[in-house]
């Protein structure tokens, strides 16, 4: 032992080895946000690099003494890197890269302004040491040295490596029970295994999920479907067919939380047409996003399958050529022309190869848009213009027709022009909070203009509508901010609370009722159905119809947290709905099974292509 330690004292590969080390702590402690409950925790997340670094690195005793050097500056930047890609990932999506969201590459040419926002100056020094070492190498090649090691030694080396990579995973266990099950929470596993740790079992998930499909067989579908059978509800009779043979006209308002809807910035109301509009409309205001690493795509798969997302990645980019029953398809065989209206490149999350399992008959993106600088905001065509353009579609699909609009101006980072802000942004700590609001209002604006053109264009009467918020907007990195306009400390249970997004179905002539429900975007297929006298008893979805006086009010998110009538469940903690006090974890038992359960069916639906073996009755 004194000999191994004695032939790397003072040399780079012990520097290089506790510079990642302390890099990683301190990327830990200010930019991930990872909370500490104990001195053991804390210790664990202390130690959790060592080993893989100890592995890693490691690497070089097996190398010629010339090519050691080159090969740890390598590998200091490679880790380095990784790290990095972590953390400017996190700052937005409150989460950790997984290699499904590696291969989203066809994203990537329309993240930059997102992506510009979210690296900071000081991220350079993060490679800080390594351009040291190599000027130290450089100019001062004596100070650092590295010896030749025999059989003995590497042997010794690599022991200890797996001592140390075991003992973390002994206290880890110890610490967090089943901690290699718990694949939905990545915040969990790279507390207790570490970021690099975190990325190899990763790799190891993704290897498993890749062979679920070429396993698969129909049998796995008959527990699932029975599981179904034996939830559903009695619809609502008065209800049903409401909006039969109607035009449908879904809207998925990017990035709009609930927390905007009735309130006011400066004096002024936020949506001041929401506001009126909610009036003459069914609105549900408990009503929560179920969203993953897919944003977006994840909500248009959960409203138009009434599945949940992946807890890894993107469907529309993991699974896009499995079969699917989506709502577009069973509205086609109805005898409804469906369209998806995005003006956004069409390969962008994989739209163009997903909308053809979704059953979509026609997808409008960006090249069926007049597209200018001029009518262009942050991430492309301004809402107002979108819509604009969007009647001349319409009027010539024919009817009754299904069109999702997906609108694209309220996006992160919130930036808009001047000329076209009719409100001042919020005054807080967080420059997104403050210029969130302004681009929320620019949406609402551009909504009240498109129901206007609507109903000159006499597309109004007769169709129904359904907007809803697709995923958060605001992260848990603006809490402080979010604090500040809210009024209020935000807990892990007020954080859930934030979840929430706007459901709004409005049908011309209706009165308009606020609806409590604990609800999800789940729900949203059943619902629709059900309004348009379409039976859906046949299909295998996980959602309930919201009209329905015998739904269970239970809604699960995609991390496996949930929220009850009278409980919400979330980290480990139960928590009372009427007080947000945390309760005896007994009072969530009944659900967690329930929860868990419902993930996994729905998992295995998408992992094994399961759909394909389900015959109709």
């Amino acid at each position: 032992m004194k000999r191994v330690f004695k032939k790397q004292g003072y040399s780079l590969f012990w520097v290089v080895l506790i510079s990642l080390w302390l890099k990683t702590y301190i990327a830990y402690k200010t930019s991930f946000e990872i909370d500490i409950d104990n001195w053991i925790q804390e210790f664990i997340l202390f130690i959790n690099p060592v080993s893989f670094l100890l592995l890693t690195l490691g690497g070089n005793l097996f190398l010629k003494e010339n090519r050691r050097k080159a090969y740890l500056l390598i590998m200091s930047f490679f880790i380095t890197f990784v790290l990095f890609a972590n953390l400017v990932f996190f700052r937005f999506f409150n989460d950790f890269l997984t290699i499904p969201v590696l291969f989203q590459t066809s994203n990537m040419n329309d993240l930059g302004s997102s992506v510009h926002e979210l690296i900071n100056p000081s991220d350079l020094l993060y490679f800080a040491d390594i351009l040291f070492l190599m000027l130290l190498l450089k100019y001062k090649p004596k100070t650092l040295h590295e010896s030749r090691y025999n059989p003995q030694d590497r042997k010794f080396f690599l022991l200890m490596a797996l001592g140390v990579t075991f003992f973390n995973l002994a206290l880890a266990e110890a610490a967090r029970p089943e901690l290699l099950t718990r694949t939905f929470d990545r915040e969990i596993l790279v507390k207790n295994i570490g970021t690099y740790h975190y990325h190899l079992y990763d790799a190891i998930l993704q290897t498993k999920s890749s062979a679920q499909r070429a396993l698969a067989d129909g049998s796995e579908l008959s527990e699932i479907e029975n599981y179904v059978r034996a939830n559903q509800k009695e619809v609502n009779d008065e209800l049903y067919g409401l909006a039969k043979g109607k035009n449908v006209i879904l809207i998925s308002l990017e990035s709009t939380q609930s927390f905007v809807i009735n309130k006011t910035v400066n004096g002024e109301e936020i949506t001041p047409f929401l506001n009126q509009f909610i009036k003459d409309s069914y609105y549900f205001n408990n009503f929560y996003h179920q969203t993953g690493q897919g944003k977006t795509s994840d909500s248009e798969f959960i409203i138009e399958n009434s599945l949940y997302p992946l807890g890894r990645g993107a469907v529309f980019f993991t699974h896009a050529q499995n079969e699917y029953k989506a709502t577009p398809e069973i509205l086609t065989e109805k005898g409804y022309y469906t369209a998806s209206l995005h003006a956004n490149n069409k390969s962008f999350w994989n739209r163009d190869i997903m909308y053809d399992s979704l059953g979509y008959q026609r997808f409008y993106d960006s090249d069926e848009y007049k597209v200018s600088e001029g009518n262009s905001i942050n991430w492309g065509l301004n809402d107002k213009s979108f819509f604009k353009q969007s009647i001349s579609h319409l009027k010539r699909m024919p009817e009754p027709f299904y069109a999702k609009f997906i609108t694209l101006t309220n996006h992160f980072p919130f930036t808009l022009k001047e000329e076209d802000r009719t409100l001042e942004p919020y005054d807080s700590n967080s420059k997104t909070l403050n210029q969130y609001f302004p681009t929320v209002r620019y949406t609402d604006e551009a909504l009240e203009q498109f129901i206007g053109d609507l109903k000159r264009n006499r597309l109004y009467e007769d169709s129904i509508f359904v907007l809803y918020g697709d995923h958060y907007g605001i992260s848990e990195n603006h809490n402080s901010a979010m604090s500040q306009f809210l009024g209020k400390e935000l807990t892990p249970f007020e954080s859930i609370q934030l979840q929430r997004v706007p459901l709004i179905i409005h049908v011309p002539g209706q009165k308009g009722k606020t609806i409590s429900t604990v609800s999800g975007q789940i729900d949203v297929r059943p619902t629709l159905l059900h309004l348009l006298g379409i039976e859906n008893d046949d299909y295998i979805e996980f959602g309930k119809d919201l009209f329905s006086e015998e739904k269970l009010e239970f809604t699960v998110l995609r991390d496996s947290s949930f929220i009850t009538k009278d409980y919400l469940y979330t980290m480990d903690t139960c928590y009372e709905k009427n007080t947000g006090a945390a309760t005896a974890k007994d009072s969530c038992e009944k659900y967690l099974e329930k929860a868990k359960q419902e993930l996994d069916y729905s998992d295995k639906i998408i992992y094994g292509d399961l759909l394909r073996f389900y015959e109709q009755p």
